[in-house]
C-alpha cells in the first residue's frame, strides 16, 4: 500500500510539472532584469545605484529593472524608514508571480565572495522550480574574470584624482573577506602596480591590511596619501571606516604614522568606467535570456 501511495504521489509530481511547462511554453516572454547590490542606508551614496540604473536601461530600453539587496540588516533599517527593498528571492518570486519568463539578475558586488555565491544559491534554487522562468541566467560579478581585472585595473587609472603629482601614493579601500574570492584584491594590487608602483590595494575585513598598506608606504618613504574606496557606494565603510575622525580610521592611522591624507568620497558606482564593467557582464547574461 505505501509503495502505492508513494508512487500516486510521484506520479502527481510528474503530471504537475508536466502541466506547468506546457502552460510555461505557451506564454508570452516577457523580459526582467533584477540589479542585486549587497546595499546602502545612505541617502546620499544612493546616487551610485541611480547611475547604474541609468546607464542598464539605456543599455537595455524597454526591458523592467527591479532593485533587490543581499544584506538584511540595511534591508530592516530601510523598511524602518518606509522604504521597503526586497532580498533577492522576494523579488525573484515577485518576478516569477508577475509572469516575467526570462530574467537575467545582474550581481553589482564587486568580488565573487560570499554574497555572490549565496546570491548563486538562490539563483539555482529558483532555475530548480518547474512551471517557474524560461530562462534565469545571473551575471559575473566586477570581478568576475582576468579581462575584467584588467578592465577594473584600467578604470582605477581613468579616475585617480586629476591633482594627483606623480610622486603621491593612492591607497584603495576594498572591503575584503575571509572567502576565497578575496584574491582578486591580491590580482588587482599585482596589476596595478606593474603600472604604477605608487598605488596599492588594502582591505578591512581581508589582504591586505592596512597595516601592510601602511609598511609598504614606509619603504617607499611616501609623504602624501591619496584614499580612495574600491567599493561600489561611498557609504559606511568609505565615510567613517576609511575617511572618519576615530583613531582607528584609516586617515587617522596613517595620520598618525606620518602621512598626509586627502581623501575621496566617491564610489566605483558613480563612475562610467566602471559601470561599464557592470553593464557588459549584464550584456553576455542577456545573451542567453532569448527564446
Amino acid at each position: 500500500m505505501k509503495k502505492l501511495i508513494s508512487a500516486a504521489v510521484v506520479l502527481a509530481m510528474v503530471l504537475c510539472a508536466a502541466n506547468a511547462y506546457a502552460h510555461k511554453e505557451a506564454r508570452e516572454m516577457k523580459k526582467g532584469i533584477l540589479l542585486v547590490a549587497f546595499g546602502t542606508s545612505e541617502a546620499s551614496a544612493k546616487v551610485s545605484f541611480q547611475h547604474i540604473e541609468a546607464k542598464v536601461k539605456k543599455a537595455f530600453p524597454g526591458v523592467d529593472v527591479r532593485w533587490a539587496y543581499t544584506s538584511h540588516i540595511i534591508r530592516h533599517k530601510l523598511a524602518g524608514q518606509g522604504d521597503i527593498i526586497l532580498s533577492p528571492a522576494q523579488a525573484l518570486a515577485k518576478m516569477m508571480d508577475e509572469g516575467y519568463t526570462h530574467v537575467a539578475v545582474q550581481s553589482l558586488h564587486t568580488i565573487p565572495g560570499e554574497e555572490y555565491h549565496e546570491l548563486a544559491m538562490t539563483v539555482n534554487g529558483f532555475k530548480a522550480m518547474p512551471g517557474g522562468f524560461d530562462r534565469l541566467i545571473l551575471g559575473f560579478p566586477m570581478l568576475g574574470a582576468q579581462d575584467t581585472v584588467a578592465k577594473a585595473v584600467d578604470a582605477i587609472f581613468a579616475t585617480l584624482p586629476k591633482a594627483r603629482k606623480a610622486n603621491d601614493a593612492v591607497v584603495l579601500m576594498g572591503h575584503g573577506t575571509h572567502h576565497p574570492g578575496n584574491i582578486y584584491y591580491s590580482a588587482m594590487n599585482w596589476q596595478l602596480q606593474q603600472k604604477d608602483p605608487n598605488i596599492i590595494m588594502g582591505t578591512v575585513e581581508g589582504y591586505p591590511e592596512l597595516g601592510d598598506v601602511i609598511a609598504w608606504l614606509k619603504e617607499r618613504k611616501t609623504g602624501k596619501v591619496w584614499l580612495m574606496p574600491f567599493m561600489s557606494v561611498a557609504g559606511d565603510h568609505a565615510k567613517n571606516d576609511m575617511a572618519g575622525h576615530e583613531e582607528d580610521s584609516w586617515k587617522s592611522r596613517l595620520t598618525k604614522a606620518g602621512f598626509s591624507c586627502q581623501t575621496v568620497l566617491k564610489g566605483t558606482a558613480e563612475y562610467d568606467e566602471f559601470v561599464d564593467i557592470w553593464v557588459g557582464q549584464l550584456a553576455k547574461a542577456m545573451t542567453h535570456c532569448r527564446p
